[in-house]
């Protein structure tokens, strides 16, 4: 028997697509040659690596050769810091944003208490930040500048490009988090003019542990694991063939239908969002006046205990994330709405909701059917 669910939670990781399983499977059963191994069974999986290679590369206008196929986005983000840092230490200054993903800070943090200055640029209420900021923090000893494109709660877009130009202006290295546009909006590594970019696969429906590090030619990274010389030397192990392939056919997906799949995302928005006003008259819709991802919808609830309401949604079969986080019995503000000056104590938390190519208009209107009445269970007294 196979339980139904109403999925709105593909920021977190989207279900694989069914051609992503056939080429999966396929590999599984036919692709068991290591590729660094001379005989053809060998050779055949190192085709099919290369193959995906140039399916990434072609997806976001990169060459195949500056493409590193690694576990996801976590490790293609350390990669991208801790290989710079270490290739480059005489420059000891890095700059971020205050709503970065913790595959960005963590690593920025552990800098830190290695004698790294790191300056934040702080958002306003609309999750964006003055480029003047930006053009401020630069300064000689300036290593790296790491901006996500999209934020995985919000949604809403950073101005990568535009920063990208400032850095170049000045000689600074410039790296975006693209794990959650990947899929959803156009993402062209020359018209962005990053040099180092991060995606993972499974969210953009193609298999979990398998991602990749865009380096820009000339860029020089030291390698984070030891061992033999795959991926240039810069991630050594043994590839996994199935889950590259797996990525390979995803991107390929994506080439074929972003178009097509931003403006149904987008009517998917555009009619989930006008309801919820309607439903929900005291919440408020993050970033709704600024560029967003077309899939995502943070919903920031007064007097709700969130937490609880996601559970009665589950008891419903849907599946959303929570914009908090509880500790000991207390609701925390994300960091990213913290950061945005939104952490209003009148209001108990914030709903994401993420949808996908996939999703369809019934769906929407199912999960508008059943917010109000998991709200009515258990709305907080006012």
């Amino acid at each position: 028997m196979t339980e139904e669910f109403l999925y709105f939670d593909n920021n977190a990781t989207t279900a694989p697509a069914p051609e992503v399983r056939a080429a999966m499977t396929d590999a599984l059963t036919h692709l068991y040659g290591n590729p660094s191994s001379g005989h053809r069974l060998g050779q055949r999986s190192a085709f099919a690596v290369a193959q995906a290679r140039r399916q990434l590369a072609r997806c976001i206008n990169a060459l195949p050769a500056e493409l590193i196929f690694t576990s996801g986005g976590t490790e293609a983000s350390n990669l991208a810091i801790f290989g710079l840092t270490q290739a480059q230490p005489q420059k000891r200054h890095l700059i971020t944003s205050s709503v970065e993903h913790d595959a960005v800070n963590q690593p920025l943090q552990q800098l830190q208490t290695q004698g790294y200055e790191v300056t934040r640029l702080a958002v306003n209420g609309d999750g964006a930040f003055d480029l003047s900021q930006l053009q401020a923090a630069l300064r000689p000893d300036s290593l790296l500048v790491s901006l996500m494109l999209a934020n995985n709660e919000t949604g809403i877009l950073l101005p990568v490009a535009e920063a990208a130009r400032l850095c170049r202006e000045m000689g600074v290295l410039i790296h975006t988090d693209a794990v959650q546009a990947i899929g959803k909006i156009p993402v062209d590594v020359q018209e962005l003019g990053v040099d180092l970019l991060s995606l993972s696969a499974h969210k953009f429906h193609g298999p979990k542990g398998c991602g990749a590090l865009y380096v820009r030619a000339g860029v020089i990274l030291h390698s984070q694991m030891l061992g033999a010389n795959q991926e240039r030397g810069l991630r050594a192990g043994t590839e996994n063939v199935p889950g590259i392939v797996g990525l390979g056919m995803a991107v390929e997906l994506v080439s074929a239908h972003l178009p097509a799949a931003q403006n149904r995302m987008t009517q998917l928005g555009q009619r989930l969002e006008s309801a919820l006003i309607q439903l929900v008259s005291d919440g408020r819709i993050i970033g709704r006046q600024v560029p967003r991802l077309p899939n995502t919808c943070l919903l920031q609830l007064p007097r709700t205990a969130t937490e609880e309401l996601l559970i009665a949604l589950s008891e419903h079969g849907v599946c959303v994330s929570t914009g908090s986080a509880c500790h000991s019995g207390a609701l925390t503000p994300s960091g990213v709405l913290q950061a945005m000056g939104l952490d209003d104590p009148d209001y108990g938390g914030a709903l994401r909701i993420s949808w996908s190519r996939y999703t369809t208009m019934e769906e929407v209107d199912r999960l508008l059917q059943i917010l109000p009445v998991a709200m009515n269970k258990i709305q907080s007294p006012v």
